[in-house]
């Protein structure tokens, strides 16, 4: 099985547990490939969870869950030093977060004090605890689920917080055929089971393969463009957007869309990144990171929309093959 098949079938796998949500599939398959934690935002019910809980299942990792609740602590996330009496020492006793793939269930249901406890842990990979530092697996990734900020009993995550997702996946309602599919799919004796496709080994070379994929240097600067005209200081950025904007994405931005475009390239079996790639990754990647102003609110203008503009703004930028090689089979 190739590196196309091998994802193929995870694909397919997830469309058949997940009724009517093939792009929130994607979109999760293309941060697992680009190594970038995730945020699904959505009401209760919309799969959320279901989708986390079954790509653990198809790749062989440690998958680990924290329902963040009002009352849950930091060192319950990341672990505590433990006295033990039969030695006279504090031994570290490792949280939930020492995973392969790590649901944070609900994150915005703890207060800020909680979710900081995942700001090293998501970029350094690694806890401090007493003073110790304690490093994480190599293959760590962070899937948080949130219920819209509006709902009672939230906490909103800080924005230091938020840049730390590679991605924000909108859930949507599913349409009426397909919530008479899982109707009746969820009410009958459906097993849901599924089994391992990628273990950890090949997962990893296909990340490293991702870093590798040759993107040209003007589909680079188009995929700049969408960052750098969101900030306000940038005598180029359009009248229209600075009219709605009340804080625009930094260079990360940049990063997760370069790296989402060659992740997206690598699930369509090419080695080299289009306009396309860029397009189709730009609403997850800055979705989160671009703040509308009380003027934009009240016109109904949420980030998405502003990022429309944009697609329709910057000038597209298209990319031919930058190489005829095939793409490595990394899946052996």
């Amino acid at each position: 099985m190739n590196t196309r098949e091998a994802f193929g079938q995870i694909s397919a796998a997830m469309n058949a547990a997940i009724i009517g949500q093939e792009a929130v599939v994607e979109r999760l398959l293309i941060a697992f490939l680009a190594d970038g934690h995730v945020l699904m935002e959505g009401l209760p019910g919309v799969a959320k969870t279901r989708s986390i809980k079954t790509l653990s299942r198809l790749v062989e990792s440690e998958f680990r869950r924290v329902q963040f609740t009002p009352d849950l602590l930091p060192s319950d996330v990341t672990g505590s030093e433990i006295y033990r009496e039969q030695t006279t020492s504090f031994d570290f006793q490792p949280g939930p977060i020492f995973g392969n793939l790590v649901l944070a269930d609900e994150i915005n249901r703890s207060p800020a004090k909680v979710q900081a406890a995942l700001l090293e842990a998501m970029e350094e990979r690694q806890v401090t605890v007493a003073g110790k530092t304690h490093k994480l697996p190599q293959l760590f990734l962070v899937l948080a689920t949130q219920n819209p900020i509006e709902q009672e009993g939230t906490y909103p995550l800080p924005e230091a917080q938020q840049d730390r997702f590679m991605f924000n996946i909108n859930v949507d309602y599913p349409t009426e055929d397909e919530e008479m599919q899982i109707m009746k799919m969820t009410t009958a004796t459906y097993s849901g089971k599924v089994a391992n496709v990628l273990d950890g080994a090949k997962i990893q070379r296909l990340q490293e393969l991702v870093r590798k994929v040759p993107i040209s240097e003007h589909v680079i600067k188009y995929a700049m463009q969408f960052a750098r005209l969101t900030r306000l200081n940038n005598p180029q950025t359009p009248d229209e957007i600075k009219r709605l904007l009340a804080w625009g994405a930094g260079p990360r931005a940049s990063q997760y869309l370069i790296l989402g475009a060659k992740a997206r390239a690598v699930l369509n079996g090419r080695y080299y990144v289009s306009g396309d790639d860029i397009r189709a990754v730009v609403h997850p990647v800055l979705r989160h990171r671009i703040i509308p102003n009380f003027s934009a609110e009240a016109e109904g203008i949420n980030s998405d929309v502003i990022i429309d503009k944009l697609i329709q703004m910057i000038p597209r930028a298209e990319a031919e093959s930058l190489t005829d090689a095939r793409l490595p089979d990394v899946t052996k």
